[in-house]
């Protein structure tokens, strides 16, 4: 297991390479991430045409006991950065993580049955990706991207997106929600012509988490609790995990970007 978690981390330090600084429209700047930017250099990067920022949103949800219940967060904040760069004139805001995740009245169904899991309320998740908006077009973004790594996520984000942009029809901003980096992305599909099965993909904390967790940051794999099907009865798991790598990892991210990528641009151009 340790050679296992050294391989990943070389694996991950070499996939990473680069990700955090950007060069947009002839302004270098040290990171991609809207957190690390003093207000002054978030003001000169619009000046100078970086005005795409990508929103991303990740549940805090159980991912069995193998995998850490931040497990979205890290993983859309490593693609978002990937997707920053690519398109050359974008920045990452924080990820909104306090998302739909079930409800807290009847709290033994679904990922609020296991500890740790925090859900919030659809209208409310959706007001805060608004005003998040709002802010960000204030300041003079004019291509907002969302992006959900997680299913609750999704139709809130899309809502809001048709919300925002009827009532900014004359204005120049507007939202862009990113459904393929999801739900559209052809990952599931090239397991399956790895050989793989439906079964052993799994739906929720299997083959696809864990393999892109593993590539993002392995430390955050307890690679000893490593099981089919979780090992024990509602584990959260499904799927065999074990089945897992970096290098289906690195795959699996890169999937999601080029399907992000296209939609992105296809949006855009549609302007």
């Amino acid at each position: 297991m340790i050679r296992l978690q050294r391989t990943a981390l070389a694996l991950t330090a070499l996939f990473a390479t680069g990700l955090s600084s950007v060069a947009g429209q002839g302004l270098d700047l040290p990171s991609v991430f809207l957190e690390e930017l003093t207000w002054t250099e978030v003001r000169d990067a619009i000046d100078s045409g970086t005005t795409t920022i990508i929103i991303p949103t990740a549940g805090t949800e159980q991912n069995g006991p193998h995998m850490v219940l931040g497990k979205h967060k890290f993983i859309v904040n490593y693609a978002s950065a990937m997707i920053a760069r690519e398109l050359g004139n974008a920045l990452v805001a924080p990820v909104v993580t306090y998302v739909p995740e079930g409800d807290v009245n009847n709290p033994t169904r679904g990922h609020m049955s296991k500890a740790g899991t925090i859900t919030f309320p659809e209208e409310f998740y959706m007001k805060l990706l608004e005003y998040g908006a709002r802010s960000l077009a204030v300041h003079g973004f004019t291509d907002i991207v969302m992006i959900g790594d997680s299913g609750g996520n999704q139709r809130g984000m899309e809502q809001v997106a048709d919300m925002l942009n009827a009532e900014w029809a004359s204005e120049d901003a507007r939202v862009h929600f990113v459904g393929d980096y999801y739900g559209n992305n052809g990952f599931r599909e090239w397991l399956m012509d790895q050989g793989e099965t439906q079964e052993t993909i799994g739906g929720h904390a299997g083959i696809s988490d864990t393999s892109q967790l593993l590539a993002v940051d392995p430390r955050h794999i307890r690679t000893d609790r490593l099981a089919p099907g979780g090992g024990f009865e509602d584990s959260g798991v499904s799927g065999d995990p074990t089945r897992a790598s970096v290098e289906r990892g690195v795959r699996g991210i890169q999937f999601k970007v080029d399907a992000a990528l296209n939609q992105i641009r296809a949006l855009m151009g549609s302007r």
